[in-house]
């Protein structure tokens, strides 16, 4: 088959489009016999991602990623790297779309050294108490002072150390700053607003 000057073009666009970036972010993975293991982003595209991981599950696996900042991707696993794995991401065009923007976002702010995204409004929910989990599974009430979809401040009697994993209800998120009265959390994940609006109201 002869390429044609238009389907060259196309194939450029498409590796840009999928160009790899290098982010540091973690997550977790599981296999298909669902034992979960932590991980990290070495770097990743809109259609590929490496992962430093303990344990590699075998070529052709399908793999399911719940990356912090990104959400939820799934694949299959094209290699075995030292230290971890490749895999192909399995998603539509909007997908793919979306996953772009956020390593755009991830990109720029590990250049920036953004503490968290401050592109979204924040108000305070309607109904403001909900309970923070930490790892051990212990729970804390506290009060949002104010929400955003990236994350929330949060009025508690407990700090956890910058870093720590937490649940803020049923969002995942970590602790990025200490304050006088509490912390401010950003979601693993950029939410949807209707997802707040259920996970807040009255």
């Amino acid at each position: 088959m002869i390429a044609t000057a238009s389907s060259i073009q196309n194939q450029q666009v498409e590796r840009r489009r999928f160009q790899r970036v290098r982010i540091s972010v973690y997550g977790r993975y599981m296999l298909q016999d669902r034992t979960e293991y932590a991980c990290k982003v070495i770097d990743m595209s809109p259609g590929n991602v490496s992962l430093q991981a303990e344990y590699p599950g075998r070529v052709g696996e399908r793999i399911i990623v719940y990356l912090d900042h990104i959400g939820r991707i799934e694949g299959r696993m094209t290699r075995r790297i030292d230290g971890g794995f490749a895999m192909e991401i399995n998603a539509s065009e909007r997908k793919r779309d979306k996953l772009a923007a956020q390593l755009t976002w991830l990109a720029n702010k590990h250049e920036l050294d953004l503490p968290e995204d401050r592109r979204h409004e924040r108000i305070t929910p309607r109904n403001p108490i909900t309970h923070i989990k930490l790892p051990d599974g212990r729970q804390y009430q506290c009060r949002i002072v104010d929400l955003s979809l990236s994350g929330a401040a949060v009025e508690s009697q407990v700090k956890p150390a910058l870093g720590t994993q937490v649940f803020l209800g049923s969002m995942r998120g970590r602790v990025v700053r200490h304050f006088e009265d509490g912390v401010a959390i950003e979601f693993a994940a950029v939410q949807e607003q209707a997802t707040l609006d259920q996970e807040f109201s009255d």
